[in-house]
């Protein structure tokens, strides 16, 4: 595999939580990024949003810009809409260097609220995702015709969530449409990152790493929290620290020659996990499998 390895500044502090790590400034998650070995950072709500301003803080870190999470909302409007809506973002994204935008649709999801139960996520009947997956798929024309690769990221607690909703996404959709795969979600899911590693190869655009705790896995499912607080019980960690088999998962990457960013993003409460700990820790892990 080309790859590169970057880091989320969720390790850091948390979007959907924004007290987890609110007294961490920007300045110590790229500076303990960099002294990590990481080459790149994706978006976090910290980072300012005008490329004049961000340019110069990364350069002066020596850290790319891997990528950025962008809401999608194709279920309540059509793709001509949504690519205008997100024109901030993906100028953001371009005028840097990204060249994979992280689209994940967010229509009915109950990941980022603390009080709704997994098992109240929205699913789609199959008129509904037949119109997601045609949205999506000039979406993503759009943003390739402009140089941009859509990476659909598969979450807990929105529409695309099982590995079965990932296949039937995948095969509604054109070839333009290009897969995230994130093993920690799909593990949460009860799917299998190695069998769906294997069958999109072809059509991963990027790769989230974060590992499970498998204990804390089965309580939080047991007793059907939230997404959320399934993360500040630990359901997630880094690589090399889980239960996740990567030398696997990187088997079917490698044999297509994967060509792109291996992302260490790992929900966790950093007044528990040590950031420069578990940065390490996961920057390690991933450097002596990929290479």
């Amino acid at each position: 595999m080309n790859v590169r390895i970057g880091i989320n500044p969720l390790t850091w502090s948390n979007d959907d939580l924004p007290a987890l790590g609110a007294d961490i400034p920007l300045e110590t998650c790229l500076s303990e990024a960099a002294a990590a070995g990481y080459a790149g950072v994706e978006l976090g709500h910290k980072f300012p949003r005008q490329a004049q301003i961000l340019g110069p803080i990364l350069a002066q870190h020596g850290l790319a810009l891997v990528s950025g999470w962008y809401s999608m909302r194709l279920l309540e409007r059509d793709a001509e809409a949504e690519f205008a809506a997100m024109q901030s973002h993906f100028d953001l994204l371009s005028a840097l260097g990204s060249k994979v935008m992280v689209c994940a649709e967010v229509t009915g999801c109950v990941h980022s609220d603390i009080n709704s139960c997994l098992s109240g996520r929205p699913q789609l009947p199959k008129n509904a995702f037949d119109t997601l997956a045609s949205r999506l798929s000039e979406l993503a024309k759009r943003m390739r015709e402009r140089g941009m690769r859509l990476a659909y990221h598969h979450h807990m607690g929105t529409v695309v969530q099982s590995e079965a909703e990932i296949d039937t996404l995948m095969e509604s959709c054109t070839p333009e449409v290009e897969l995230l795969l994130d093993t920690g979600h799909l593990t949460f899911a009860g799917g299998d990152p190695v069998r769906v590693a294997t069958r999109y190869a072809s059509r991963i655009a990027h790769v989230h790493c974060k590992d499970i705790r498998p204990d804390v896995l089965r309580r939080v499912l047991n007793r059907d929290t939230s997404f959320l607080e399934a993360v500040l019980q630990g359901v997630f960690t880094v690589p090399g620290d889980g239960s996740i088999d990567y030398d696997k998962v990187f088997v079917p990457l490698r044999k297509s020659n994967y060509a792109g960013w291996l992302v260490v993003e790992a929900e966790q409460d950093p007044a528990i996990a040590d950031p420069v700990t578990y940065a390490t820790k996961g920057y390690a892990t991933l450097r002596r499998l990929s290479t």
